[in-house]
């Protein structure tokens, strides 16, 4: 299925010929080309930016150029597409700049989806291009900046008075010359050109380095033309630096890790309801017994309590000068705000690992070797479903350091208990060094870079039962305050989180080394 998706243009910058935009949201309803469609959390993937092309109108003829980066932000998909010098792509660039063209429109080919209400809900989808169009299907994003270099500004400002010109050349009286010389308005918009007398290296086809040598001599001998030689031979980069600047590119290289493995492993309850709140628990439960005829039936009252649960913020904040947004990178703004989302997703998933340590109940002490890691498994997997009521401990996060020491795990003649492939007698479980998910002894895991212990050591891995732990949060909200007195723009990042772990934490099992 092949289907395409219009959203806002929300930059262009003229003087690097780019166009940025948000190419699509997360869990929002769009009209497309086979009706309404939501596009899912990580549906959409590419090969490369390179990749995808930057069309008009989705016409595969109309090529405007490709893209320069694409990024998955907070809330979709952000592009930023470095248009062509033709004058086709041109014209793109200047109704998008002047609002004639003020959105752009994606084109996938749909490889999972699922209906829902009457929407189709995107699952997989490969991104095949960008459009620029001029009807996109959100009202309410609007072009943030267009950006124009002063060279341009100066180039259209002697334009203006050649096409005045023009049209005086047009009337019989303005085809004498006189009428042309008197008219100082078109005089005083002609370029002034100042000629020097100087010497040119003259273009020479590539020599060898006996001709080099050859005319070395020669030019040593007074020979004027094995001099002119050597002169337009020693041309290189070292000697015209001005005119081989690097290029600086635009693709954004971060050595912060994204994600929230922890959060895989426990129940999400919805969003924060008030920042302090309350959820009740059992006390005692009613009992029944085997009762004899017209004997007295097992009566022992309910009784319940409630816990305390008080939600948390977590906020970022950058504060940046209006020249850095004026003249920086069209993107940098949404590189930023995707930062500083990463920070939030550690900042909450170390907050969570944190819950598991305190509130966890430790496990009892096992050997940093296969044979001890089955022995935490299967002790601490039977005393979560017993302590919690039937609770089943069906995920195991680890750090990175277990991570390793699962893989290199072996049997008593070398083969590899949990990377081997296709050794299904062998086998007790999979963990590889390409994905961060695996599976131990019938235990989902997850691997969370978070957890900062070094080493097989106490609490280097945790063993959760997803419904005994719980989280509320909120939706991250994004501010931005102009600093008059300083001439800044205070950005803001936050959102409320809340955490609890229930029955007394025995459906969190802590690794405890012996």
């Amino acid at each position: 299925m092949i289907l395409t998706f219009s959203s806002e243009i929300e930059a262009t910058d003229t003087s690097r010929r780019t166009i940025s935009a948000k190419i699509a949201p997360y869990d929002e309803i769009g009209h497309t080309s086979v009706g309404k469609v939501i596009f899912e959390r990580g549906s959409i993937t590419w090969d490369t930016p390179k990749s995808v092309l930057f069309l008009e109108e989705h016409n595969d003829k109309a090529r405007l150029g490709r893209a320069q980066s694409i990024e998955a932000g907070s809330d979709g998909w952000y592009g930023v597409f470095k248009l062509s010098a033709s004058s086709k792509a041109t014209d793109a660039l200047i109704e998008a700049s002047e609002g004639l063209k003020t959105g752009v429109s994606v084109g996938v080919t749909v490889i999972d989806s699922k209906p829902k209400n009457g929407v189709l809900h995107v699952l997989k989808a490969e991104l095949n291009e960008v459009s620029l169009v001029g009807r996109p299907a959100f009202a309410a994003a609007q072009i943030s900046e267009v950006a124009a270099s002063e060279g341009e500004t100066a180039e259209t400002t002697e334009t203006q008075p050649n096409e005045s010109e023009a049209q005086v050349e047009i009337t019989p009286e303005a085809i004498a010359p006189e009428a042309v010389v008197e008219t100082p308005a078109v005089e005083a918009s002609r370029p002034v050109v100042t000629a020097a007398v100087g010497y040119t290296k003259p273009r020479v086809a590539p020599i060898s380095s006996a001709q080099y040598l050859g005319a070395s001599i020669k030019a040593a001998m007074g020979n004027e033309d094995a001099r002119q030689t050597i002169l337009a031979a020693d041309d290189s980069t070292s000697t015209n630096t001005g005119l081989t600047l690097p290029t600086h590119l635009t693709d954004f290289i971060t050595t912060t890790f994204t994600g929230r493995p922890a959060f895989d492993a426990v129940t999400r309850a919805g969003a924060v309801p008030q920042l302090s709140f309350t959820i009740p628990k059992m006390g005692t439960a009613p009992t029944s017994a085997v009762t004899a005829e017209g004997g007295a039936p097992s009566e022992t009252g309910m009784t319940s309590t409630y816990d305390t649960i008080t939600a948390s913020k977590y906020s970022s904040l950058n504060r940046v000068s209006f020249e850095l947004l004026d003249f920086s990178n069209p993107a940098f703004e949404t590189l930023l705000l995707n930062e500083m989302r990463k920070g939030y997703e550690k900042a909450t998933d170390a907050a969570l690992i944190a819950a598991f340590t305190s509130a966890g109940v430790q496990a009892t002490g096992v050997a940093a070797t296969a044979a001890g890691l089955q022995s935490f498994i299967a002790t601490e997997s039977a005393a979560a479903y017993s302590g919690t009521g039937g609770d089943y401990a069906r995920k195991l996060v680890a750090s990175t350091d277990q991570w390793a020491a699962i893989q290199s795990y072996a049997d008593t003649t070398g083969r590899a208990l949990y990377s081997a492939q296709g050794a299904t007698f062998n086998s007790s479980g999979n963990a590889s060094g390409s994905s961060v998910v695996g599976n131990v002894l019938g235990t989902d895991l997850v691997i969370d870079h978070n957890i900062t212990t070094a080493g097989i050591i106490d609490e280097s891995a945790f063993l959760v039962a997803p419904s005994s732990v719980y989280v509320w949060e909120s939706p991250q909200t994004n501010l931005r305050v102009n600093v008059l007195t300083s001439g800044e723009v205070e950005i803001n990042m936050y959102a409320y989180l809340a955490i609890y772990v229930s029955k007394a934490g025995a459906g969190v099992r802590r690794y405890n080394l012996a």
